[in-house]
């Protein structure tokens, strides 16, 4: 890592690159289909992004961002859940997003991103760490199996099971580990 790369809180200001990274992503990964993508209202996705950076709605909810120099190339979200003795569940964090522009990746702000979330959650006692994977991203599911993470049987379906025929059926399976 040279002293030029590195991971930092998200502050007001980086919801417009954030956004734009994450539609850029969206749009390379080539998994969500034209139809879909055209659905997506990049206003309003600044709009929560600038919330989720300015006004987080409690402790453990965070937005950091991969920089290279001065330019933000990347960025994860995580959320906390807090720990259920009844249910057994211990502290954990989900991560919602954790995405690099297309033309930085495979130069390690992945890896720095990830790092920072797991140093955080820890921080804040966690001790298990969860994302979702959109069946079809194969690139996300090595880059996650290669640093530990693994499916852990759950399923969800993003989109209605009823929708016309145009729209991708979207199935994420959660990936997990112990941290």
């Amino acid at each position: 890592m040279t002293a030029d790369r590195f991971v930092r809180p998200a502050v007001a200001g980086d919801e417009p690159t954030i956004t734009d990274i994450q539609l850029a992503a969206w749009t390379d990964a080539d998994l969500l289909g034209t139809d879909v993508l055209a659905l997506l209202d990049p206003d309003a996705m600044r709009a929560s992004w600038q919330a989720a950076i300015t006004a987080p709605p409690g402790p453990g909810y965070r937005v950091l961002v991969a920089c290279d120099g001065p330019r933000v190339v990347g960025f994860a979200s995580v959320v906390p859940r807090p720990a259920d003795p009844e249910a057994g569940s211990p502290a954990a964090g989900t991560i919602l997003a954790l995405e690099v522009a297309p033309d930085d990746r495979r130069s390690g702000h992945a890896s720095r991103l990830l790092a920072a979330v797991v140093d955080l959650l820890r921080t804040d006692g966690a001790t298990e760490v969860s994302t979702w994977v959109l069946h079809g991203d194969e690139a996300r599911a090595r880059f996650l199996a290669g640093v530990g993470l693994g499916p852990d049987g759950a399923q969800r379906h993003l989109t209605d099971r009823t929708a016309p025929d145009d729209v991708p059926v979207l199935i994420e399976s959660r990936w997990s580990a112990t941290i």
